[in-house]
């Protein structure tokens, strides 16, 4: 892996447990054992590049993530996946790690271009539920409205649950989105 992957997977691991403002250079170098230099060779707009091109990594990652969980299967069973993927990583990160992009999205006053990517890989998000649900015959204003709600409720989860150290708030809002997915597609809520 080179220099510039590197520098990229430390800042995504970074912001995902010090958020923005709390990733600095000193950290960066230290978790990806790379010289200065290195940084701006590679990111002449120093942190903030950075942390903006790890974003949109992060982005492409979750959303290829997404779509794959989404595809052959029904919307509100692919939902149902959803904390277990998730728990997982508050588990193993003993409730340290969230999510790069809610990280990202608030760090808009340390690096604009950073929430500007957040933003963006949101949209995506709705937009591969949104079209999921419609394939699933759900009219387009609604599965817009139930794909921004569905991710507005599990980054909130995931959020509440570093703050509780629990996941009990993730494992709820994923059973009512699941069920709330299944309401609108005339499907069945899998067992979780």
């Amino acid at each position: 892996m080179g220099a510039r992957d590197r520098l990229i997977d430390s800042a995504i691991a970074l912001m995902r447990c010090n958020g923005i403002a709390g990733t600095g250079i000193a950290q960066l170098l230290d978790h990806s054992g790379i010289s200065r230099r290195s940084i701006y060779l590679n990111f002449p707009g120093g942190k903030s590049e950075l942390v903006a091109a790890a974003t949109r990594t992060a982005g492409q990652a979750t959303s290829a993530l997404m779509r794959t969980v989404t595809a052959d299967t029904d919307l509100a069973g692919a939902v149902a996946t959803f904390p277990a993927l998730w728990r997982d990583v508050l588990v193993s990160s003993d409730f340290t790690a969230g999510c790069p992009i809610v990280a990202a999205a608030l760090g808009r006053s340390e690096s604009p271009e950073a929430a500007d990517a957040a933003g963006e890989t949101f949209s995506e998000w709705e937009d591969i539920l949104a079209d999921r649900l419609e394939a699933e015959a759900v009219e387009p204003v609604t599965a817009r409205s139930l794909a921004t709600t569905i991710i507005a409720a599990v980054e909130g989860a995931v959020v509440i649950s570093l703050a509780t150290r629990s996941t009990a708030p993730l494992e709820r809002a994923g059973k009512q989105m699941a069920d709330l997915v299944a309401l609108h597609t005339g499907k069945q809520t899998p067992a979780i």
